[in-house]
């Protein structure tokens, strides 16, 4: 509509220029919070990063320890030591293959024995690193091959390529993360390429390693910084559009609007509208129920159950998801302490926490609890630590998992392998389970790449002494696999779908 009207549409020439200096606060504000978004994405490039070149750089340790151990081996005949580089291959994790070199001649391979092949050393950036797109052997999959020389002799050591697009897919996730190694760079698709690396289009970040000759490259695509705004700015979004307002109604319902988020759900805590609902956890030998998992529904009185994907993100937004779990854990008491003494073992129940409640020590008092209300030594309770946000290291979280373990509680990392911090998590706290996440449980026997990350998984579990849950079990030959490989426990639509109380107290009597 034109601004310049006839006199007698002069309040609508009022109403317009009235919206116009409403825009401007709300322009402002959005300029603002895209230079935060910018900033936060580029602390988020910056971490991955990070931690990307410490995977790195532990991978190339593994090949560098088996170079330095197998260089006084060469020169002498492949058929005395060819035992011994076989050996490096199965004592080092990442480790493919090794090789020796004499004269710049590749004479015995762990692989193959004795072997004849040229080594061009002008092929490894700074003598030491070759990014190589495959072999006669693997045509077409990325190898990484570190080289040690000393005079006449050399080794040399070589990475799978699906190891290092592992690290790339999952610690990215999100991000585009990209490897450089001299003059090619290999992305998280397993795909060599020629050249320096493409620039990304928001919040590029490039860390070279202070110990091997490679650079990461972290970045987003187009566009990320409006989605990350529509993702986690709504609320600031609603307060903006409430200040640019000047009519009292629209203002009033803006406000309304922007607030009936949190008011819902502390209605719906008063209301005890948070139920829980139970997944079985079976043995992985003998298909025994072992225990269950606790899983939050909301019983809305008017739209039925919802989705807990609807509304558990922005409860631990608000800070509500720590006394919507204590409902949840006083009503799982109460619920199953009468019926838990008659087991033959000892019952399993496992119990979702995030970063929230790890902030102070309140947990250990919910779990006290929660444990009285059973007979002595009938439950096992789990927490299962969810990723959705990073737990920080402090005196407090550190003195929380401490008193946990003091009162005989387990703590699981649940979704392995999907989240940048589950290593982390291994390194800073005393984990006691690791739940696969159900995306590589999907994949067995239908693609390769996840099964061996599954196995990886697998083996890590067994050197750190840690007992295993598969998630989201589905068909037999799942269950048989698992089984085959020691996975202690299972949980999946195989055993049993999320079922009310009610289900649940029949179930147990009949199992």
């Amino acid at each position: 509509m034109p601004l310049t009207l006839k006199p007698r549409r002069k309040p609508a020439v009022r109403n317009a220029i009235t919206l116009l200096a409403g825009l401007v606060p709300m322009l402002l504000g959005t300029v603002i919070l895209y230079l935060q978004a910018e900033h936060t994405l580029k602390q988020s490039t910056r971490q991955t990063a990070e931690e990307a070149v410490r995977q790195f750089d532990l991978m190339l340790d593994n090949t560098a320890l088996a170079a330095q151990e197998l260089l006084p081996l060469a020169g002498q005949p492949c058929a005395e030591v060819k035992l011994a580089l076989r050996e490096q291959v199965t004592r080092r994790p990442f480790v493919r293959s090794t090789n020796l070199v004499l004269n710049n001649n590749l004479y015995c391979s762990s692989l193959f024995g004795e072997f004849e092949e040229q080594v061009n050393p002008g092929d490894y950036t700074q003598g030491k690193l070759w990014l190589m797109n495959g072999n006669p052997v693997t045509p077409n999959t990325a190898l990484l091959v570190y080289r040690l020389s000393e005079g006449e002799r050399g080794v040399l050591s070589t990475l799978d390529g699906y190891h290092l697009s592992n690290v790339l897919r999952l610690i990215g996730r999100k991000t585009l993360l990209l490897l450089q190694v001299g003059p090619n760079w290999l992305s998280a698709d397993g795909t060599v390429h020629e050249g320096r690396l493409p620039a990304m289009p928001v919040a590029q970040n490039t860390l070279e390693s202070s110990r091997y000759a490679f650079e990461v490259e972290a970045g987003f695509p187009a566009g990320e910084v409006w989605r990350y705004m529509a993702s986690e700015y709504p609320p600031l979004f609603s307060l903006l559009i409430f200040f640019g307002a000047i009519a009292g109604t629209i203002g009033h319902w803006l406000q309304k609007r922007a607030s009936s988020p949190s008011h819902e759900l502390q209605r719906a805590l008063e209301a005890a509208e948070f139920i829980p609902y139970f997944q079985p956890v079976v043995r992985g030998d003998n298909k025994q129920w072992a225990g269950v998992e606790v899983l939050m529904r909301w019983k809305h009185p008017r739209e039925g159950l919802v989705r807990p994907d609807l509304f558990i993100p922005f409860a631990e937004h608000s800070g509500l998801i720590v006394p919507m779990t204590r409902l949840l854990m006083r009503q799982t008491a109460a619920l199953l302490a009468p019926h838990t003494t008659p087991f033959n073992e000892t019952f399993h129940i496992g119990i979702n926490i995030t970063a929230n409640h790890c902030q102070n020590l309140e947990l250990v008092d919910d779990c006290r609890e929660f444990l009285a209300a059973f007979a002595p030594g009938s439950v096992v309770l789990i927490l299962e630590l969810t990723e959705r946000e990073l737990v920080v290291p402090s005196p407090v979280t550190h003195q929380l998992f401490e008193q946990l373990h003091a009162l005989g509680i387990k703590i699981a990392i649940d979704d392995f392998g999907t989240g940048h911090s589950s290593l982390a998590y291994l390194r800073q706290f005393n984990v006691d389970y690791l739940k696969i996440d159900q995306s590589f449980v999907a994949m067995i026997g239908a693609d390769a790449l996840s099964r061996h990350i599954l196995d990886s998984i697998i083996e890590l579990s067994g050197k750190l002494d840690l007992e295993i849950v598969a998630e989201g079990v589905e068909t037999l030959e799942q269950s048989d696999y698992l089984a085959r490989h020691g996975v202690n426990f299972l949980q999946g639509y195989l055993y049993g779908r999320p079922m009310p109380g009610a289900e649940l107290i029949i179930q147990l009597h009949r199992h």
